[in-house]
């Protein structure tokens, strides 16, 4: 057998963690390779919000942000988890945090700044604040990367304008008002010039925000880093010395790569593993799943050889979001995740089979996915699914699902049964099988609440999380209008999932353990990949890719005191 190709560390995944991981590795002197199955690097971490939830930062504090404290971030997390008795590894994440992000602010190009107001997702639970937690990357031009761009994970098309133009948040109420303000066509005008610019020089929109623009800082400091990039290459096994550490991989083709202080697994969890999520998840979801992917548990089966322990979260072993399916023009599947873009906003709502809301359509997505599962009219499509329901200016103003806003051609949508369109409510009714009568008797009702601006069923609009992703043009409720304005159109939402919860049990620092609770030497899980500090819960936005980066730095920095402790 031919001598492996030798680094001091090996990364299997690259998304969030695993370039976290590789990157602070490297740039604390380590020899890094890191190793994608896929064509593209970027996980799911470059279909998402990018939102990282780290409280604490010091990039929190030079802004303002001084009033959060350790206790109030644990109070939070204590109100809201279904238990903290795994007590070591939550610590780790809330100390080591901000350690991780002023890492990256100071020493990378991996810049991460404060969401000027982002609610915790339950604001009235103790602890519970409005901003300063939850940070996100600073917009990044990838032109930087050259030939590498060709290797980025483009963003999910749903999110995106042509395919690939990536709007940030700030500037979408341009987009909505480019027709009314001078200054909204101005700046339209000029994002739109230069996203041509871009397509003409480097086939692709280059301006990027969100999760790609986190994955393109992360993959251009990399870089920089001297980290070796493997992709398209699959891994078949784990490597071991004879006493047991593991040290390396065993690549497809039989070549091995040396890690001489270990392996770290951040290959994106099991969401798109058919076994595992039949017997880890709720059957009413499926495949329902909008992770990327090549997101099928190889971290999980490559651990599970050599001993490493898989484990149920408490709460539940992903974290849920309503998902809608549709064909995309080029043939592929969409699976859309409905996170913050529509359920909030004023002038839609939410019903189950039968035809009745069931649930504040404005809690979070998870919470919206647990409401589903918890009415069996909700959850399936063998039992009716669910609908979101809007009339013709909501869906103008706002969008529904993948109809992005002042859509005209809706041909497409609505010839797939993706969007269904009803001239009345009764039609609307009779179109999606509704009992007779129940869907304009729930409008209705609904409607007397919303001409009030209230929501007395459900209490919509209701606390500052709810407001804050509604339309605060709307008064007073910016989550509540009623439904009037004909046609109506409805788009059904199935449960569905952001990415695993469930995962390797590690230690604090992102050890991975057997079945006896000891350490496999040499090898690490992070991400999707090790089981969820949050056991489950989704406490706030940010709670995956905050854990990722923290535990990515965690285990960076132990290889490099082991490599330091070993000279």
């Amino acid at each position: 057998m031919s001598a492996p190709e030798g680094f001091d560390v090996v990364v299997l995944g690259s998304g969030a963690a695993g370039l976290t991981a590789a990157l602070v590795a490297a740039t604390e002197g380590l020899s890094v390779c890191l190793v994608e199955k896929d064509a593209k690097l970027g996980g799911t971490t470059a279909w998402s919000g990018g939102m990282v939830w780290a409280p604490l930062s010091g990039a929190a504090r030079a802004v303002g942000h001084t009033e959060d404290t350790a206790d109030a971030v644990w109070s939070y997390l204590a109100a809201i988890l279904p238990d903290i008795s795994d007590a070591a590894r939550l610590k780790a994440f809330v100390t080591a945090a901000p350690e991780a992000v002023d890492y990256l602010n100071e020493r990378t190009v991996v810049q991460l700044r404060p969401v000027p107001v982002y609610p915790d997702y339950y604001p009235d639970a103790p602890g519970a604040t409005k901003a300063g937690r939850v940070l996100e990357p600073q917009p990044f031009d990838a032109s930087c990367l050259r030939g590498t761009l060709a290797l980025l994970r483009r963003p999910l098309p749903e999110f995106a304008l042509f395919g690939d133009m990536m709007v940030a948040r700030t500037d979408i109420p341009k987009f909505r008002s480019v027709f009314r303000s001078a200054r909204s066509f101005a700046t339209v005008t000029g994002l739109l010039l230069r996203h041509l610019r871009e397509k003409l020089r480097h086939g692709r929109g280059t301006s990027l925000v969100l999760g790609n623009a986190l994955v393109g800082r992360l993959v251009y400091a990399c870089q920089a880093a001297g980290v070796t990039f493997k992709v398209a290459t699959r891994v078949r096994d784990l490597t071991c010395n004879a006493a047991g550490t593991v040290d390396g991989v065993v690549l497809a083709d039989g070549s091995r790569l040396e890690g001489r202080q270990g392996v770290v697994l951040a290959t994106g969890g099991f969401s798109q593993d058919p076994k595992r999520r039949q017997s880890l998840l709720p059957p009413a979801l499926a495949d329902n799943s909008a992770t990327a992917h090549g997101a099928t548990g190889d971290g999980a089966d490559l651990a599970e050889r050599v001993g490493g322990l898989f484990l149920n979260a408490e709460e539940g072993n992903a974290f849920w979001a309503p998902v809608s399916r549709y064909r995309r023009a080029n043939g592929s599947e969409a699976v859309y995740p409905h996170t913050v873009t529509d359920r909030s906003k004023p002038g839609l709502i939410a019903v189950d089979g039968e035809g009745k809301r069931f649930t504040n359509e404005a809690v979070s997505y998870h919470e919206f996915v647990k409401a589903m599962l918890a009415n069996g009219n909700a959850a399936t499509p063998d039992d009716g699914g669910a609908w979101l329901l809007c009339d013709s200016r909501f869906l103008w103003l706002y969008g529904l699902g993948a109809v992005k806003p002042m859509t005209r051609r809706l041909r497409s949508f609505l010839s797939q049964g993706y969007l269904h369109r009803g001239e009345t409510l009764g039609d609307l009714e009779a179109c999606l099988s509704l009992p007779k009568g129940a869907l304009v008797e729930t409008v209705a009702h609904y409607n007397r609440g919303a001409d009030a601006g209230g929501d007395p069923d459900f209490g919509r609009g209701g606390n500052v999380y709810q407001r804050f992703l509604g339309d605060a043009s709307i008064q007073p409720n910016p989550c509540v209008a009623p439904l009037r304005k004909p046609p109506f159109y409805a788009v059904k939402v199935l449960p569905g999932d952001l990415g695993a919860a469930a995962g390797l049990d590690t230690d604090e620092v992102g050890r991975v353990r057997d079945r006896n609770g000891r350490m496999i030497a040499g090898l690490y899980a992070c991400g999707a990949d090790m089981r969820s500090v949050m056991q489950g819960a989704y406490p706030a936005p940010g709670i995956t890719l905050g854990p990722a980066i923290t535990f990515g730095y965690l285990i960076a920095m132990d290889m490099f005191g082991r490599s330091r402790c070993n000279q």
